[in-house]
């Protein structure tokens, strides 16, 4: 029977994080004969007072990479623990929670959607006010075909509902935070999405997306991130996130950023043609040193979302500042867009 290596290396990470990782199992799934554990793990100030980040990986099962790289920056906290006073210091300002496999059943599998059939982004209760394309938008037809959204007026899968939990729990309690949910597949270049997915109605927090676009470019100068919004690209019913921002806006003074990384996976692709053939390689990059260097490329970016978090109050636009982001940020991403309609 195979086992999924990612959970082993996931258990040596956390037996070296040892006291200073809090870890919670919220459900276990069925795969090939295996119960696979969906794991959270806190580290950092449990204080509400203080910011909060979450990172997430391993939603779709063939994207891999995603877990890969929010378990490689876990790891890289858990070695640095024992002696960098600098991160030590970052910890007492801030809460950093990590579920780096999302969907294990899938990971195991090696499928985009999890055990039962269900793509854990088109699953939540959220419908598109716009047309959505066919298929890839979500769909009720059959768990037989991708995008399967799970069947009408069924609860969340496990998967999701432990997203759900966590982001509410460990995130949303705090007035200010960010979550970072890695992916790949779209495209050649690394993206940057924030919600909505189902409208192409600003959100509310746009003058926020926009500062933090700015720090981000001005920060990781050499780096080559597109941010924009999701549905600059398409629109989809059911997405998590868009689910989640939508709770965090019934909670007056709550700041939540939910973001998207979404790893350009056509380029190790065109660096490796025969990965064509092969439905991972799609998704991943299936030679050792190309892995490294995505690995090198994108610890560093989840470790700049952690310092934003931390200190959001230092570039977090208010009064005619935020007024100012608001129109750069209408004009940047939604030309076509007036004030009126940000929600």
């Amino acid at each position: 029977m195979p086992r999924l290596q990612l959970l082993d290396d996931l258990a040596r990470c956390i037996d070296s994080g040892g006291a200073h990782f809090e870890t919670r199992t919220l459900c276990e799934v069925s795969c090939q004969g295996q119960f696979l554990p969906v794991q959270a793990i806190m580290v950092g100030n449990p204080d509400l007072r203080v910011p909060a980040v979450g990172f997430f990986g391993g939603v779709h099962g063939l994207e891999r990479i995603g877990a890969e790289v929010v378990l490689a920056f876990l790891q890289n906290l858990a070695g640095r623990l024992r002696w960098d006073t600098t991160l030590n210091a970052l910890l007492e300002s801030v809460r950093i929670v990590f579920m780096p496999m999302v969907n294990p059943g899938g990971i195991l599998a090696g499928t985009r959607a999890n055990p039962n059939g269900v793509d854990l982004m088109r699953n939540a209760p959220v419908d598109s006010r716009e047309r959505v394309p066919w298929l890839i938008g979500g769909q009720r037809l059959s768990p037989r075909l991708p995008w399967f959204r799970g069947g009408l007026d069924q609860p969340m899968e496990a998967e999701s509902r432990a997203v759900w939990e966590v982001v509410t729990t460990e995130l949303l309690t705090h007035s200010f935070c960010i979550a970072v949910d890695c992916h790949s597949g779209f495209g050649m270049a690394d993206r940057i999405w924030f919600p909505y997915a189902h409208t192409r109605v600003p959100i509310s927090h746009l003058p926020e997306m926009h500062a933090l676009k700015d720090l981000l470019q001005e920060t990781l100068c050499n780096y080559r991130y597109i941010f924009e919004p999701q549905s600059g690209q398409y629109l989809t019913h059911g997405d998590l996130w868009d689910h989640l921002y939508q709770a965090a806006l019934q909670q007056p003074g709550r700041v939540f950023l939910p973001l998207t990384l979404e790893m350009g996976s056509w380029s190790w692709v065109k660096k490796n043609p025969r990965q064509f053939f092969s439905l991972l390689g799609n998704f991943n990059p299936l030679i050792a040193h190309r892995q490294q260097r995505v690995l090198r490329r994108h610890v560093p970016l989840l470790e700049f979302f952690a310092r934003a978090a931390c200190s959001h109050d230092r570039w977090r636009p208010s009064g005619g500042e935020r007024e100012r982001h608001r129109a750069l940020a209408l004009a940047h991403w939604y030309p076509e867009r007036t004030e009126g309609e940000v929600q």
